[in-house]
């Protein structure tokens, strides 16, 4: 899900937002805050409490996405690409010592938000409640984004300006609302990803989007940057990777194994799984 918003960051403006790790770092934490007061104002089943700070979650993210756009990105925009991509390593640095200053350098453990279970418990196989959901929300949130990029006219409007942002504007369409949609499109998603990443491992800090934003940046390339499918399979791709890494070899080399298939693809296969490569005039 985190590399769903690089892709589609990349396929608008052709940099990448490095910031946007740092935006699910700042979603973990709003779901830090408001969780237990919710929990207390609604009084009922923790799931119902979840989607509820799921959601705000989610708006929060992609407010704080659609600002730093406006406020960092679009006047740069006529720069140089390496222009845009320094400032989006200084933003992810203010995020993440603001972050520090703000909430404090030290972990802090994320509230319950899925009631915790287990639904098979064999010697080979452990499923939990936790697992379930994390897997069928993303899933859910995922064909919710191919909906909207495939089946809606703002959808079309991405596709257009993501293909030539040129030819989009002369038939009317407004680039600058397309560009902030998908950053509201792309951190709201991340935001949903930090609540179901803190679930799982339930211990933030402000530097906690550091190792999933490098590794969802992988991911994308992987699949193929600027392709949806692909984000979503190299994510895939990547977890398992690293799952079956740890399990069978070493956890030492968990963290790294990302990087070296980072390598491997840049390698022998620029343009990723589902990427297509294109030629540039010079």
């Amino acid at each position: 899900m985190i590399a769903l918003g690089y892709t589609m960051i990349y396929g608008i403006l052709r940099f990448i937002n490095f910031a946007h790790g740092d935006v699910f770092m700042i979603g973990a934490f709003i779901g830090f805050y408001l969780a237990p007061p919710i929990a207390a104002a609604i009084g009922g089943p923790p799931l119902i409490a979840g989607l509820i700070v799921l959601a705000i979650s989610m708006v929060g993210c992609s407010l704080l996405g659609v600002t730093i756009e406006k406020l960092a990105y679009r006047p740069l925009r006529s720069r140089p690409k390496l222009t845009v991509l320094i400032t989006a390593i200084g933003v992810s640095l203010f995020l993440e010592f603001g972050g520090q200053l703000l909430f404090g350098p030290d972990p802090k453990p994320f509230p319950t938000l899925i009631p915790a279970g287990t639904v098979v418990n064999t010697e080979n196989l452990v499923i939990s409640t936790n697992s379930i959901v994390v897997i069928v929300t993303a899933i859910a949130l995922m064909l919710a984004l191919r909906f909207i990029v495939f089946n809606t006219r703002m959808g079309t409007a991405m596709r257009a300006v993501s293909n030539n942002p040129n030819a989009a504007s002369l038939m009317g369409i407004n680039v600058d609302t397309v560009i902030s949609f998908t950053f509201v499109l792309g951190s709201s998603l991340a935001g949903a990803a930090a609540l179901l990443y803190a679930s799982i491992y339930p211990s933030i800090n402000p530097l906690m989007g550091i190792f999933p934003g490098l590794k969802a940046f992988v991911s994308a390339v992987l699949g193929g940057i600027g392709n949806l499918l692909g984000a979503a399979v190299g994510g895939l791709i990547i977890g398992l990777t690293e799952t079956f890494v740890a399990g069978y070899i070493s956890s030492t080399f968990r963290d790294a194994i990302a990087f070296g298939v980072l390598i491997i693809i840049l390698l022998f296969k620029p343009s990723g799984l589902f990427g297509k490569h294109e030629s540039e005039k010079v």
